[in-house]
Formats: C-alpha cells, structure tokens, sequence
C-alpha cells in the first residue's frame, strides 16, 4: 500500500536504512559472534539477547525497504496559497499562535509540529487557504484552528 511521504521523509528512511544495514548488522553480527564464544548456545542468555536484537532489527530493515519502495514522494509547490503536504502553516487557536507541517503518515511527530495529513487535523488543514478556519473534532471537543499565514 502506498504511504505518502515529503521528500525529506523519504531521505530520513533511507539514512535509517543504510545505517541499519551497514553499521547496526555488523553491531550485532560481533554481539552473536561473542556470545557464542561462551559455548553452550541452549542457556546462553546472551546468545538469546543477540538473536533477539538480530531479529528486531531484520524486522525493521524489512519493513524500511517496503516502505521506500511503495513510498509516493509529494512535493510541495512553494509559493502557493493552499495548504498541501509539506507546507508549514501558522495557525492560532484561542488567542495561541502554533505551527504546524503537514507530513506523510510515517513522519507524523506531534511534539514537532509535524501533523500526520491523514490525521483529523491533518486533513481539516488541506485545501485551505490563508484566513480559512478549520473545524476539528477531537475527543474534548470541537477546536477552531485559524489560518494565519502558510509559510515555504
């Protein structure tokens, strides 16, 4: 399934990726390879951990490759006045000014600002323009988000 992600999300999977492959398997092929210097694999705790590590880390590395290659780039046009993927927007609510970038699915990071687009805030932002109010649902309440300005 295609997941959407800004360009620089895309770039930060990718250096995950090569990192995971390149350091992190060498990391954990040492780790095997001393603990199973200890001998007996059968009550080697150690051995276990490592394995255990191994295959998280597989897992991981899986997933990253399917990601990249279903992965659908959106490219934000700069200078537009509607708000879309990678655009940054400066938003008030109740006399608060935050900011906001609407990311991909997978790069959603909240305590960043990064709001998911599939998310209700996410979506609410789509579309709209510069002095455009969004209504929200969340589980307090409805909130009104502001469009103050979109920013490149």
């Amino acid at each position: 399934m295609k997941k959407t992600f800004t360009r620089s999300g895309l770039e930060k999977l990718k250096k995950e990726l090569v990192f995971l492959e390149k350091e992190k398997r060498r990391e954990v092929a040492e780790k095997l390879k001393t603990a199973a210097a200890f001998g007996d694999l059968s009550e080697n705790s150690a051995y276990e951990e490592a394995k255990n590590e191994q295959t998280v880390l597989e897992t991981r590395i899986a997933k990253l490759r399917e990601m990249i290659k279903d992965a659908q780039v959106v490219d934000s046009k700069s200078g537009t006045d509607i708000v879309q993927i990678g655009s940054k927007i400066l938003t008030e609510i109740n006399s608060k000014t935050s900011q906001f970038e609407i990311v991909g699915e997978t790069e959603s990071d909240p305590f960043q600002g990064k709001i998911s687009c599939d998310s209700p805030i996410g979506r609410s932002f789509l579309g709209k323009k510069k002095g455009d109010v969004c209504i929200v649902k969340t589980p307090s309440g409805e909130k009104s988000y502001k469009i103050k300005e979109i920013i490149d």
